[in-house]
């Protein structure tokens, strides 16, 4: 059997040798044939050529090339064949072979050379031909960590066969099967070989056998030996190596035993034993799965920290365990999802309830670990809502605060409008808090929260309750009222509640009326005199000033009352220091009468003047406003000359001078 096959020339012009191949690979114990075409001039020099001898070399121990028929460790193994010369024009050549039977490891190397009766007619094809002998190889890989016995045989041999050569397969002696390769759950006891059919003299080396120990399932933390051997004389030697993933090996240890006393997770892997003797090196593998429970769990999330309300999110779930674990998710300590074998927890559109501490349980039958992942869900305001303590009305004075509340993340900032008008910003201040309530501060509050996301608002009306305060009275018509006629008195007040109205006169402590407006038809003058009205609601109550009513039987123009009433008392008035002066006159004239007599009688004046006595009065300077001797002589009493004025009903209207001048000078815009 012969491989690789390519065209080597040797020689110069007309002289050469052509390999038919100058790299022959072939199975020990096969025999092999190489070919090649040497060339001559058929004439050279007017010489004719002929070929004497035609021998194969080969390289002694003292790298001399010897012919193979004479190397004692071919003799009986070798046979040259040559076929006729062909010539054509002056250039002749001829094909040889060289057979070699039962092909040992240590054949290697062979030159052709042919010897002519030409001068320097010696000619060697060199290089040579390069021969590798090879044994037949089963190669074992185990391509599943998760079946360490489910594994991939090949026979094979560095020499690439030619054609589609059949192999037949044995295990532990016993013909199993036909192919180069084939799948099998190996045994540790179970020996494999394979050979090309027809040579199934020459099979592989049978493979060292490994085994496991315990078998079965290997669990993490438990102690295993791998143990190794092989058929070899001399003894074999063994040496431990593990297979990397890049087919690369690491060195372990020597010896027939492979011991782990705690094996780890990550000692799984293919292990290789090379057993090795002078004569040959042979190998062996086998893969230990070691199970283990869950370990190096995480959770991530995408996208990871704060997410916004309405987004897609995915938590997944990883752990390191064999066999692979199963997953359970929780929120909040409470099942939330039952995903078998499932890694990932998807929010196709997350709502801020989904917020919350999420837990996964990674499980298999070796163990369980958890870990766990927070989600902070962003979100603008909702569900913002205003508040008021106490609620409802509140008292005028009392203390009263607005509460504002949204749920929102991050928190919310508020502002605070009255009737639509900003009233008060406090950054991340939810209560607006009045310590003395007004009644002015009455209306519609609207708290307004906002945040990054979205901005949301509520309302909320405060009522303040208030006792009545600014009572008045006032009447229709007003002024002085005739006899007879008719007057209206009404009352008002500012209260919340409204208040309600009662009506008292002047020291009479009986309710005369209640409501807001008091009606008097047919007045009389005893029903003239002060009235005030009284407000009163459940907050509490307050007092009119007093209205006068006067009750006259003059008439007064409707049009004008005031300026009739007011004229009137000035006529009063005119009429009364008209009389003063007259009596202060007739006063003078007397006295001067009084003081002539005395002078022109003597006695008798005095006489007379006892006779006629005159009362003494006092505080004359207050009427007169005079210095006059003879008149704090003998003062005049005022009061005693007012008595006829009062008997008059003059006295009445001098009592009200001062209030008509009072009046008037308030209602300057009536004149």
């Amino acid at each position: 059997m012969t491989c690789l096959f390519f065209t080597a020339l040797q020689g110069y012009d007309d002289w050469g040798v052509t390999y038919t191949s100058s790299n022959v690979c072939a199975l020990r114990g096969s025999t092999v044939e190489i070919s090649c075409t040497y060339r001559y001039p058929k004439e050279q020099d007017g010489r004719n050529t002929t070929v004497q001898e035609t021998l194969w070399l080969t390289k002694t121990d003292g790298d001399e090339y010897v012919d193979l028929r004479r190397d004692t460790d071919y003799a009986d193994r070798v046979e040259y064949s040559c076929g006729e010369n062909s010539c054509t024009g002056n250039s002749c050549n001829r094909n040889c072979t060289l057979s070699i039977r039962d092909l040992r490891l240590s054949d290697s190397e062979y030159k052709f050379q042919f010897i002519t009766n030409q001068q320097k007619g010696k000619y060697t094809g060199d290089p040579g031909v390069t021969l590798s002998v090879t044994d037949l190889q089963v190669k074992m890989s185990f391509p599943y960590p998760t079946a360490p016995t489910w594994a991939y045989l090949e026979c094979h041999s560095m020499c690439g066969l030619a054609g589609d050569t059949p192999y037949i397969w044995t295990r532990s002696g016993q013909s199993v099967r036909q192919g180069r390769s084939y799948w099998e759950y190996i045994t540790t006891e179970d020996i494999y070989s394979c050979a090309v059919e027809g040579y199934e003299r020459l099979p592989s080396p049978p493979t060292p056998s490994v085994t496991v120990r315990p078998s079965g399932e290997i669990e993490e933390g438990s102690s295993v030996t791998l143990s190794c051997s092989s058929d070899a004389n001399p003894a074999a030697n063994y040496t431990w190596f593990k297979v990397n993933t890049d087919d690369s090996s690491r060195y372990m240890n020597q010896g027939q035993q492979l011991v782990f006393d705690r094996i780890k997770s990550s000692d799984s892997g293919k292990y290789l034993c090379e057993a090795k003797n002078e004569l040959g090196t042979k190998s062996a593998s086998i893969s230990i799965n070691v199970k283990y429970g869950p370990k190096h769990t995480s959770v991530i999330s995408s996208p990871s920290g704060g997410v916004k309300e309405g987004s897609s999110v995915t938590l997944s779930c990883s752990s390191d365990a064999n066999p692979a674990a199963n997953y359970t998710w929780f929120k909040d300590n409470t099942v939330y999802r039952y995903m078998n074998q499932r890694q990932q927890l998807v929010f196709d559109r997350i709502k801020s309830s989904d917020s919350g501490k999420y837990l996964c349980e990674a499980k298999n039958e070796f163990g369980t670990k958890s870990a766990s992942i927070s989600i902070n869900v962003k979100y603008g305001p909702k569900h913002t809502s205003v508040t008021s303590s106490p609620s409802g009305g509140v008292k005028e004075g009392s203390s009263v605060t607005l509460s504002c509340s949204s749920d929102a993340n991050p928190a919310a900032n508020y502002t605070w409008f009255k009737d639509n008008t900003v009233y008060i910003d406090l950054n991340q201040r939810q209560q607006l808090v009045f310590d003395r309530i007004k009644s002015s501060d009455s209306g519609k509050y609207l708290c307004e929260a906002k945040n990054e996301f979205r901005t949301k608002s509520a309302s909320i009306s405060i009522n303040v309750k208030y006792g009545p305060k600014h009572t008045n009275v006032i009447s229709s018509p007003s002024g002085g009222v005739k006899e007879g006629s008719s007057v209206t008195l009404s009352c008002s007040s500012d209260a919340n509640p409204a208040a309600n109205y009662t009506w008292f006169k002047e020291h009479e402590d009986s309710v005369i009326e209640s409501g807001q407006n008091y009606t008097i038809t047919d007045i009389t003058s005893q029903l003239g005199g002060n009235y005030y009205c009284q407000a009163h609601n459940a907050i509490g109550r307050h007092n009119s000033t007093f209205l006068s009513i006067s009750v006259t039987d003059h008439y007064f123009p409707e049009t004008s009352s005031l300026t009739t009433v007011v004229a009137v008392r000035i006529i009063v008035v005119v009429s009364l220091a008209t009389i003063l002066l007259l009596l202060l006159l007739f006063l003078w004239m007397r006295r001067t009468r009084a003081s002539r007599t005395a002078s022109g009688l003597g006695e008798a004046t005095e006489t007379v003047g006892e006779s006629l006595p005159v009362p003494v009065y006092e505080n004359i300077s207050a009427l007169t406003n005079s210095s006059s001797p003879s008149v704090q002589r003998e003062p005049i009493e005022l009061q005693d000359l007012l008595c006829p004025i009062r008997s008059s009903g003059l006295g009445e209207a001098a009592e009200t001078v001062g209030e008509v001048e009072e009046e008037v000078r308030h209602r300057n815009e009536d004149f």
